[in-house]
């Protein structure tokens, strides 16, 4: 596959003028209780209950770093019952654009918050194809972002992250069972058996030297505190760094007026100056320019060089706002492993990879709910602690892959030989010809080893996902049923699939079972367009497991097979019986 790049800044920032400090502490705690039904619709995350202890502790977990992904572990948490103490070193939130779009499976995590990507004023969608183009104009190559992803959401969305940070820190303002610390630093970190001491002192690039300071006993902490990561460097992680550097001039502008951009996104694979143009978010434009090694970073990203550079696209200071203007260096690293004890690290704490796939900030989201119902049932007593060693093996395999993709990407785009970009340029031509110019899908990738049966067609990869109907209202499933972990049979109770045992494992985890079935059959949720049917027809299944992250866990094609891959993603899992944690 193809994809745009976008640059991911989770947790990280720059030196950033000092200002008010203001810290929200909201101490109160909600717990909320509810009882599973085999066959129930119900919305899982508003609803469940927790069996979480502060005996001893400040708190059940806590998170350094408040961007997109520790604010987004912070609301699965939260809405869960557990008390969860978000930590961030700026006292205000960061006003610039940074990351600017996300792919569908982020658009079906959002969902689940109540924020539809389809219809939401901080996010836009163009239904067209992206371009690859030479310095003539012509296609190199084209990639299908039209098509709706077998997830069930566009392949492809365009944000203003400042907007969407701002509705995610507003559902954290309406949990009570979450604290907010801004403007502080983590600063000592030392872990036992039972929790973590976490101390704390107040941001001196705001406050000055020699402040305020605190201390923390969590039950957890799990760092998403950037590139820099203080809880990655107290643990003493290593990551395997791939040497890959460029430097790229990023550009975000508001145009006034109508701006109409055609192509709305594509890549100019120009050797004298490789260039992406892409939205922003609504009313927002963004173009990137690949700085050469002869020129100056400090003098290319000034606003008199930026809008020389603009002039083909017609942008004059009369025109266009200057929004930013900022020189990044694209890396490629993961961490060797992601959990130590009761520690994590999530987002660029644990990753960094060049943006020409646009998945930087979709990798941190993705971990943020990979660690989220894990620690949510560890902290319910459902799960053992063993459970996290999953989430390192499954994620850093996962991050490899997107990783290693931008890279290849980026050895493409990247090119400034003009011999070699002619090469290039034939070579891409000819395989476009071959294919009659039909444009490359999307990939899809799989998690690494984990809490997934290998042997099951599909598992360890993301489900897909069709509109149901469900007591009279059509939806996605996910909306219509509810998320969590899913047991679905298609024309067949999925219960009856299990052991008794099993279903006990599967009430333990709160889990849902959903008969499906064409219009007109006995169901709990009628297939509307048949996309259950056609997807688990394809590959021989009439039964599938879910997790909590929409990731496939197993499937089956008899109730025997179906019951073997079960038992043995339960014994990843760690069970436990109900116990305060």
């Amino acid at each position: 596959m193809f994809e745009l790049h976008s640059v991911s800044c989770d947790g990280e920032r720059q030196s950033r003028p000092s200002g008010p400090s203001p810290d929200t502490a909201k101490h109160a705690r909600s717990t909320t209780d509810s009882s599973h039904s085999k066959v129930s619709i119900k919305e899982t995350d508003m609803n469940a209950s927790t069996s979480s202890s502060l005996s001893g502790f400040d708190t059940d977990v806590a998170i350094v770093g408040g961007g997109p992904v520790g604010t987004l572990l912070a609301i699965l948490l939260g809405k869960r019952g557990k008390r969860v103490t978000l930590i961030e070193r700026w006292s205000q939130a960061y006003g610039r654009p940074r990351a600017v779009t996300y792919d569908h499976e982020i658009a079906r995590i959002l969902a689940t918050l109540g924020i539809d990507s389809d219809n939401d004023p901080a996010v836009d969608f163009h239904d067209e194809l992206y371009y690859w183009k030479d310095a003539k104009g012509e296609n190199l190559q084209i990639v299908d972002w039209q098509s709706t992803s077998a997830s069930g959401w566009r392949v492809r969305y365009w944000f203003n992250q400042p907007d969407l940070e701002a509705r995610l820190t507003g559902i954290v303002d309406s949990l009570p069972n979450v604290t907010q610390l801004r403007g502080w630093d983590a600063v000592a970190l030392s872990q036992d058996a039972e929790g973590v001491q976490l101390s704390l002192q107040r941001n001196p690039q705001e406050v000055g030297p020699n402040d305020e300071t605190r201390t923390l006993r969590a039950k957890f902490v799990v760092g998403a505190d950037g590139a820099n990561s203080f809880v990655r460097q107290s643990l003493g992680i290593e990551s395997e760094d791939k040497g890959y550097f460029f430097n790229w001039l990023i550009l975000d502008l508001i145009p006034k007026g109508d701006y109409q951009a055609t192509p709305s996104q594509w890549q100019l694979c120009d050797p004298k100056r490789p260039t992406t143009i892409v939205p922003g978010g609504p009313g927002r434009r963004r173009w990137e320019f690949m700085v050469r090694p002869d020129e100056s970073v400090e003098e290319i990203q000034k606003p008199e060089q930026a809008w020389e550079l603009l002039k083909p696209w017609g942008l004059t200071p009369e025109n266009a706002e200057l929004e930013r203007s900022a020189v990044y260096c694209f890396q490629a690293r993961w961490a060797n492993v992601w959990n130590s004890g009761r520690c994590a690290i999530a987002g660029d704490a644990a990753h960094l990879m060049p943006p020409f796939a646009g998945e930087g900030m979709c990798a941190g989201l993705r971990d943020a709910v990979a660690l989220g119902w894990r620690l949510n049932s560890i902290l319910e007593g459902k799960f053992g602690l063993e459970v996290l060693d999953s989430y390192s093996t499954e994620r850093v395999e996962h991050v490899k892959h997107y990783i290693n993709f931008s890279q290849e990407l980026g050895k493409i785009i990247c090119i400034s030989d003009e011999n070699e970009a002619a090469e290039r340029d034939e070579k891409m031509k000819a395989d476009l010809a071959r294919r009659n110019n039909e444009p490359v899908p999307t990939d899809i990738c799989h998690l690494g080893h984990g809490a997934w049966c290998a042997d099951s067609a599909h598992a360890g990869e993301l489900s897909g996902q069709g509109v149901v109907e469900v007591n009279g209202r059509r939806d996605r499933l996910d909306q219509a049923v509810g998320h969590g972990w899913m047991l679905i049979g298609l024309g067949a109770d999925p219960a009856a699939a299990l052991t008794e045992e099993q279903r006990e494992q599967l009430d333990l985890l709160d889990g849902l079972t959903v008969r499906i079935g064409a219009p007109g059959t006995a169901c709990d949720a009628v297939d509307v367009e048949g996309t259950y049917a056609r997807w688990l027809d394809a590959i021989d299944a009439k039964y599938v497991l879910l997790r909590p992250d929409f990731y496939v866990a197993a499937t089956g094609s008899s109730p025997e097979k179906f019951r073997q891959r079960f038992a043995r993603v339960m014994s990843t899992l760690h069970l436990q019986a109900p116990a305060l944690v």
